[in-house]
């Protein structure tokens, strides 16, 4: 058994494995940074760690503000990334049965952002690949630019 953390984007029910969530957060201050693609928002700061933060809705082309959204911290290339969500759902477990390959094209998803499909009932969840939601120039752009905030951040004398 797998175990999954289930969250919503848009009407699409997404999943990632539960061994790769540090901790689910209520929104909070995100700070932009110059020349970030679109769908990275910029970082936040959660006790003192500075963490980049992905919108997927921006990332797969969703248009779904949402009131309930949520930060998903997530475990990437052993360094931690927020993922922005519409709302948590549930933990769910998959036996390996219910996880299907991805077809070639799933709902405008690249292939290559999705480890499977799990079915539970009568329920389709999309399981991401948390490891290739970024491209490798992506993660150095934001690796860069989490050096730029800390600077910034470092050099402010308090008032």
């Amino acid at each position: 058994m797998i175990k999954f953390a289930v969250f919503r984007i848009g009407e699409e029910v997404f999943g990632v494995e539960i061994k790769r969530v540090v901790e689910i957060l209520k929104t909070q201050k995100t700070y932009s940074l110059p020349e970030l693609p679109d769908f990275l928002s910029g970082v936040i700061n959660v006790r003192g760690e500075i963490i980049p933060l992905l919108d997927l809705r921006k990332r797969f082309g969703f248009q779904s503000p949402s009131k309930n959204e949520r930060i998903i911290i997530v475990k990437c290339d052993n360094e931690k990334i927020g993922l922005l969500v519409d709302g948590i759902k549930e933990i769910i477990s998959f036996t390996s049965e219910e996880v299907i390959s991805p077809p070639s094209i799933f709902k405008g998803l690249k292939r290559k952002y999705l480890s499977g499909l799990g079915k539970k009932d009568d329920r389709i969840i999309i399981l991401l690949n948390i490891d290739d939601l970024l491209t490798s120039e992506e993660k150095i752009i934001l690796q860069e630019s989490e050096g730029i905030y800390n600077e910034d951040a470092g050099s402010k004398k308090p008032t």
